[in-house]
């Protein structure tokens, strides 16, 4: 009996089995993809969003409480923020307990702004821009 044609036999059953192996695994690498793709990746730059507004607060900014209350930031420490509710009531929360930062109306106005130029110069070479700027801010005097 001869050993080759068994040889070549079980090289070529091998060369089935790792493209069967990889065809396999394949539906489960494209769901680990998309899992990242679409569920970690967005939580994690969510992460990051809070983290830098957290890191922000200072004293005067206007905030809302994961509890739903509505208050003035009176005073930051390390980890946690005393905030003033109402004349006489102040109340200390961690950080991790404020839900937002509402925006000033300077604030909100320069993102309106910023929302607007978006619109109007969406899809222009950045020579049509400058021309539409001077345009404008030439309508404006």
């Amino acid at each position: 009996m001869s050993f080759i044609p068994f040889l070549q036999a079980g090289g070529a059953g091998s060369m089935s089995t790792s493209s069967s192996l990889i065809g396999s695994l394949l539906p489960f690498l494209l769901i680990i993809v998309i899992f990242y793709l679409f569920l970690i990746r967005p939580q994690n730059k969510k992460q990051k969003e809070t983290q830098k507004m957290l890191d922000a607060l200072k004293k005067g900014d206007k905030v809302i409480t994961i509890g739903g209350i509505h208050g003035t930031v009176s005073s930051v420490k390390e980890n946690t923020v005393i905030v003033k509710v109402d004349d006489d009531c102040k109340l200390e929360f961690n950080r991790t307990a404020i839900s937002s930062v509402e925006l000033t109306e300077e604030e909100k106005a320069k993102l309106a702004e910023e929302a607007k130029n978006k619109k109007l110069f969406k899809g222009k070479k950045s020579s049509d821009l400058e021309k539409a700027k001077k345009a404008e801010a030439a309508e404006e005097k």
